[in-house]
Parts: structure tokens; sequence; C-alpha cells
């Protein structure tokens, strides 16, 4: 499709005619002319579509987050003088308008262009990355009369890691021992212990004075520090390792947690995890007192009951008489009982009249289908 814009630049003595959304059939010989009297003047212009795409070898580059990077774009010799550039995505058409850093400036953010002519290879060096940093990107030379030259390059920007992770649990007051492995070819090298969130903002310990002390076991590829006695700030996030520079694989990362002691006093000198309340020791030794003292008095009163149930049994309890005992009585019939003679002592059965100077026994015979007749002894008073 044909655009309607035509650029006529008079002082480069050069018309431009732009063509949009092109095709595959639009694809080419083209002639440029200029009318003028007498025989116009012509220019062939052979149009090649290509598609927008690159390309068929991509380099795969893999970094980690906060690290540097540099991407290496090669060129032939004859593109020395030729600006050189570097875009996101995989679009030749659109790669110099929306270039990351060209030759021409060199330095732009995190980014810096450094061109080695003798090499024939410009590189691109990105700082402190991250994961948005991945994807794809376009190493382009630009060429006055044809395409520009592309080389596309795959980065992969992975989250920042470390060879080993552990959680340690401590109790404050205690030692404890942090161990640090390392590859084997770093055994030469200086350890280090520091503490911090992150490792761009991570504290370096001392592990030769106070409480932290190192001992490096070189056999093993490890090295250990040792706390001789945690204490609540000593919790948080440690790195240690052998290489300065940070690369993965090359140290180790331990998150400390540091609990307070919990410990109750029972007496001087003693310690125990947990003190029983003063009122449930009462309980404890105060209730078996108590239940064995009730059952004494249980016992006694129950035996109290039963041996005055058997006075009061023994009072009622009627006496055989080994012989019949009549008495007189003047005016009154006295019958002869063949069943058992009762004997009260210290009362009188139907009395009415009482000697209050004398203890005496009456005698009753108590028929059981009979009323019963009363044979009191009478005694004369003297007036």
């Amino acid at each position: 499709m044909w655009g309607e814009r035509v650029h006529d630049d008079k002082t480069a003595r050069m018309f431009t005619t732009t063509i949009t959304d092109l095709q595959s059939v639009d694809a080419g010989k083209y002639w440029c002319g200029v009318s003028r009297s007498g025989k116009d003047i012509y220019t062939e212009v052979k149009l090649k579509l290509v598609s927008d795409s690159c390309c068929d070898t991509v380099t795969k580059v893999q970094s980690y987050e906060g690290h540097s990077e540099s991407l290496s774009c090669r060129y032939e010799s004859q593109y020395q003088n030729s600006l050189k550039y570097i875009c996101r995505g995989n679009r030749p058409s659109t790669c110099l308008q929306q270039a990351l850093i060209t030759s021409d400036t060199k330095q732009n953010g995190r980014f810096r262009l450094d061109d080695d002519k003798v090499l024939g290879t410009f590189t691109v060096n990105i700082s402190s990355l991250t994961q948005n940093d991945s994807g794809s990107y376009l190493c382009g030379v630009q060429r006055n009369s044809e395409l520009d030259v592309f080389s596309a390059v795959e980065l992969n920007v992975e989250e920042w890691c470390c060879v080993k992770s552990t959680k340690i649990n401590g109790t404050a007051g205690h030692p404890l021992t942090l161990q640090c492995p390392y590859p084997p070819q770093y055994r030469h090298n200086s350890k280090f212990l520091c503490k911090g969130d992150h490792r761009n903002n991570c504290t370096k310990m001392a592990v030769s004075q106070r409480r932290f002390t190192l001992q490096d076991n070189a056999t093993s590829s490890s090295f250990m520090i040792k706390i001789t006695a945690l204490e609540a700030g000593d919790a948080g996030t440690y790195w240690c390792g052998t290489d300065s520079q940070w690369r993965v694989g090359n140290y180790t990362k331990i998150e400390l947690s540091v609990f307070l002691q919990h410990t109750s006093t029972v007496t001087p000198g003693t310690t125990v995890g947990t003190r029983i309340p003063d009122a449930a020791l009462y309980v404890v030794y105060t209730a078996p007192v108590a239940l064995l003292l009730m059952c004494v008095l249980v016992i006694v009163y129950k035996y109290r009951c039963l041996k005055e149930a058997d006075e009061t049994t023994s009072k009622h309890k009627p006496k055989a008489k080994s012989s019949k005992e009549v008495m007189g009585a003047t005016g009154s019939r006295i019958y002869g009982n063949q069943e058992s003679v009762l004997t009260y002592k210290k009362q009188r059965a139907c009395s009415h009249h009482e000697d209050p100077g004398r203890n005496e026994e009456v005698y009753a015979n108590m028929p059981t289908t009979e009323e019963i007749y009363c044979n009191e002894s009478f005694h004369n008073r003297k007036t």
C-alpha cells in the first residue's frame, strides 16, 4: 500500500516515498523519476522483503539478580566505523528507534557500550540485574545502503540463590555452631561471615574475638563459626563463604532464630522447666490426709452407734428365770404364767407408788395373747 507522503529534500536533492504495511507482493524493482524538459531522469530501486524477526542463531546468557552481565555482539571488519546499538525484543524494523544505548552515547543508566574494533566485537554491560531484565535482545550494526545486520541474545536472570540455605534455632545463653561449606578450590581464600537480610547490605562480622570464633576444616571443605553464648540480638540472616565476588554456589545462607530460656526456680540453685503452684501442692499433700481422717471419723461413729444399739438391746432383752416367782398381793388375783418372766431393774412397770429409799425389782408375767397383769409389791409405811 502506497503512502501519500512524499518528502523532497531539495538541499540534498533527494526525495523519499514511504510505503506502509509492506506485504510480500510489494517486493520487486521500482523506478524513481524526475521529469524535466527533454528526457526524464530515472533511478532504479530494488525492494527486497525479509521477515521482521531475528535470528536463526541465538546466544543464551544466564545470570542472577544483583549481578552485572555483559552481552557480546560480533560484526565484520568493514563495519568498524558503523553505528552500533542494542534493543529489546526481536523486531529489526523498530530496533534502532527503541535502542537502549548506541555507540554514540556509550553510557545510559545501567547500560554501557564498549566497542573493540580490533576484535570486531562490541559489548553491552548491564549492571544491577533484576528478573525484569530477562528476555530477548538484538545487537544491531547500521548499514547505509542495505538492511542493518543483527545478532540475537537471550538473557535469563534468575533469583539470586545460594548453594545451601538453612534455618537454625538456638536458646539465649547457650552455645551454637554455624557450619559453612565451600568449594574445594577456594580452601585458601579468606573466609567470611556477615549479617544482613540481603548480601548487598550485609555487615561483616568479626570472627576472631569476643563470642564468635572461626575454625576451618579444609579436609571437609567447610569452616565452622562457634558462638559461645547466644543473645537475642544474634537472631537474623547470616551469609558465609570464601568468594568475595559472591558468585553463586560459593556461600551459605543461614537464618538464625534465638529463643529466650523459659525457666522457673522452686528452690535456690535448682532450676526446673515448670513450677507447680503452691495451691496445687497444698491440695496434693492434704487431700490424702483429709480423706484418711474422714474414714477414721466414720469408723468411730459407726462403732459408737453399734455400741449404743447393743446397750439399748441388752436393756430391753428379756431374761428367763429358773424358777417361778409368785408375789402376793392384797386384794388381787395372781396368775401363774409358764412363759418367761421379765425383770426390769431400776424401773417399775405399771407402778403407782414408789419408795424413794429403795430400789426394788418388779416382776411381771407377760403373756403374748392375754392382757398384761401387773404384780406389785405393796409395802406398809409407818405413819
